[in-house]
């Protein structure tokens, strides 16, 4: 692929290349989770889905990718609508964490249905105008939180759902990761307060996500953190207890000051007839399953979903994918549409708010003090 935009004749030949009865996809920002993106719907891993094109602000990145998955590049992205619209059926967001909500709105003009990375906003007012555009111009906003499809999570929840634990008491996610230096330099807009947030609204989010998918409405939150390892605006290491409607507390430990590398990221929950632990660097490996009350198939739980993912974004992308291609085609709802995806948002600017006020914060609540999504002279 040659630098810069492609030619109409370049774009006739990818366009040509496209089978039929595909959902076409396009990324816009080429940063490192598009990388796993442009893998997936290039290599045709996603059943119904292919990529057609790739756009990054950063011209350099856009051909990078584009040269790894054979299709057009762009460096900005109304310029790839315009060449290719007609062709665009889905549009994913994967641009700088503080972008993903003036991208979406600006980008759903278009008509084309957006899935949109972690975090969907950092402002809880950005996250409403997301939901609100995409609903006007009759479109699917997908958040993705794609550990909610690993396996062993998948079997947590079957068992949650039949009643399994019976009340619910404690639940824990603890993301002990490693994020040195260098993982901050590599874009100005990392470990600030305006485009990206700390350890919470970044690496333990989908963590933070599951943890509420599984005890339900949290009710308050009062948490602390610090920044330990390395020289940035937000917090690399904090805590979090919570507490949650049906009466479970639950504990947040989020930290990327683990060294010298990833160490795990999992969650535990327990009730007062059964305790799961999903542990592995991703949340993907079943450590625990115990119940007072035996079923068939339990003795096989542990052997069936010990496996590690080969990276911190494990299984779950293809899944997540394919979920969306047939919410599209099959008009099924969204495993995590905008207003799930606005839940533990507003959870995790509730446990901002709490650090900077020092006091426990109850939802719902007007964001006062919280940071994320401001300058750091807030």
């Amino acid at each position: 692929m040659r630098v810069g935009n492609p030619s109409d004749h370049e774009i006739v030949i990818a366009v040509a290349r496209i089978e039929g009865n595909m959902q076409k996809f396009a990324l816009v920002g080429c940063g490192r989770i598009a990388q796993k993106y442009g893998q997936l719907l290039s290599e045709n891993q996603v059943e119904g889905a292919c990529l057609v094109a790739v756009c990054d602000i950063r011209e350099d990145r856009a051909v990078a990718l584009a040269e790894k998955t054979g299709v057009p590049s762009f460096s900005d992205a109304h310029a790839m609508m315009r060449a290719m619209g007609e062709t665009i059926d889905v549009l994913v967001i994967a641009t700088e964490s503080g972008t993903h909500a003036a991208v979406t709105i600006d980008l759903a003009r278009y008509g084309k249905h957006i899935v949109v990375e972690k975090p969907m906003a950092l402002r809880l007012e950005d996250a409403d105008a997301m939901i609100r555009v995409c609903d006007e111009a009759g479109i699917k906003l997908f958040v993705v939180k794609q550990n909610r499809l690993n396996y062993p999570v998948i079997k947590l929840r079957e068992a949650l759902e039949a009643g399994r634990f019976g009340k619910l008491t404690m639940g824990t996610v603890r993301v002990r990761w490693c994020r040195k230096q260098e993982y901050y330099d590599q874009d100005a807009w990392r470990g600030t307060w305006a485009m990206d947030g700390g350890v919470f609204a970044n690496q333990a989010s989908h963590h933070i996500d599951l943890l509420e998918w599984m005890l339900g409405e949290p009710v308050s939150v009062f948490a602390k953190s610090r920044t330990a390892l390395v020289d940035v605006e937000v917090e690399d290491t904090g805590v979090a207890l919570i507490t949650f409607a049906s009466g479970a507390i639950g504990v947040v430990e989020a930290t990327n000051a683990t060294r010298p590398v990833d160490l795990e990221g999992s969650i535990s929950i327990l009730g007062e007839k059964g305790a799961v632990e999903i542990g592995g660097f991703a949340v993907n490996e079943m450590k625990v399953w115990n119940f007072e009350t035996p079923e068939p198939g339990d003795e096989d739980v542990l052997r069936e979903y010990r496996t590690n993912p080969p990276d911190v974004y494990g299984f779950g992308h293809i899944e997540y994918l394919h979920q969306v291609v047939e919410c599209i085609e099959l008009g099924r709802p969204s495993l995590v549409d905008g207003l799930e995806g606005r839940k533990s948002l507003e959870l995790i600017n509730a446990i901002y708010e709490s650090i900077e006020t020092g006091r426990e914060v109850h939802l719902r609540f007007q964001a006062q003090h919280c940071k994320l999504g401001h300058t750091n002279d807030r």
